[in-house]
């Protein structure tokens, strides 16, 4: 895997951008689709997703530079150098989803529907977004003697070279992808509002809570979990809620 995807005279274009790019626009053009089937202001839509991807990425890097504080200490300049890897999702998730509420709110919109429209989104931008980190080589995961290990070569990856390791990346990827299509098939099925914000909340804790097991870098810890596996549970135990008050409604 090289993480330099080409380069354009001496501008390197970074996989992990392009992909992170082509995630973050293909999450924000379903909400737009969606919006416009429920007949929502669709328009909110681009601005509403470039206030959340702006918020979330700064939210994902200060919670990456807050876990890995060690990497900046020869060059802070370098906590700025996203296009190189080092973002944490669930960072992204909380400042991104508070500014686009926030955003929504102040234009007096129904922000469970909203959150609908985006959630399949977010599912869909995670599965192209987290091949990215596959050509970056962070996120990595442990040793592994398994026939679909990954073994990174190129001396420019953040991951352990020369040692067959879980493709986590590749895990949450096709985790996104599962969760997208199920989020698709019953999506219809559900009528009450907030009801694919918590089945999405649901679906994607458990899956990053599994894959957090296979994971090798440092996610930062409390007690026998990791930062991550916390904060999933409170992303769980949010999609529960939600999920609740459909059932609530239902009667």
């Amino acid at each position: 895997m090289n993480p330099i995807l080409f380069s354009i005279g001496s501008v390197n274009i970074y996989a992990y951008s392009v992909f992170l790019t082509a995630g973050c626009l293909l999450g924000m053009g379903w909400a737009m689709r969606a919006a416009r089937l429920w007949e929502l202001d669709y328009k909110l839509a681009p601005l509403t997703g470039i206030i959340a991807v702006v918020c979330g990425v700064i939210g994902a890097r200060a919670l990456y530079v807050g876990l890995y504080p060690k990497e900046f200490t020869d060059n802070l300049l370098s906590v700025f150098y996203i296009w190189q890897g080092g973002l944490v999702f669930s960072g992204a998730v909380i400042f991104g989803s508070l500014a686009g509420l926030l955003y929504l709110r102040s234009k007096k919109q129904p922000l469970l529907d909203w959150l609908d429209c985006f959630a399949p989104g977010i599912a869909l931008g995670i599965s192209v977004g987290r091949l990215g980190c596959f050509f970056a080589g962070c996120c990595y995961g442990k040793p592994t003697d398994l026939p679909w290990a990954v073994t990174f070569k190129n001396t420019a990856s953040l991951a352990p070279l020369f040692q067959p390791l879980h493709p986590t990346q590749l895990y949450h990827s096709l985790s996104g992808l599962i969760i997208f299509l199920i989020l698709l098939a019953v999506g219809n099925k559900l009528q009450t509002e907030g009801r694919i914000t918590g089945l999405f909340l649901v679906l994607f804790s458990v899956s990053r809570f599994i894959i957090e097991f296979f994971r090798a870098d440092y996610r930062g810890e409390l007690g026998p979990l990791s930062m991550t596996q916390f904060i999933t549970l409170v992303f769980f135990s949010i999609g529960i809620y939600l999920l609740s008050i459909y059932k609530k409604r239902s009667t």
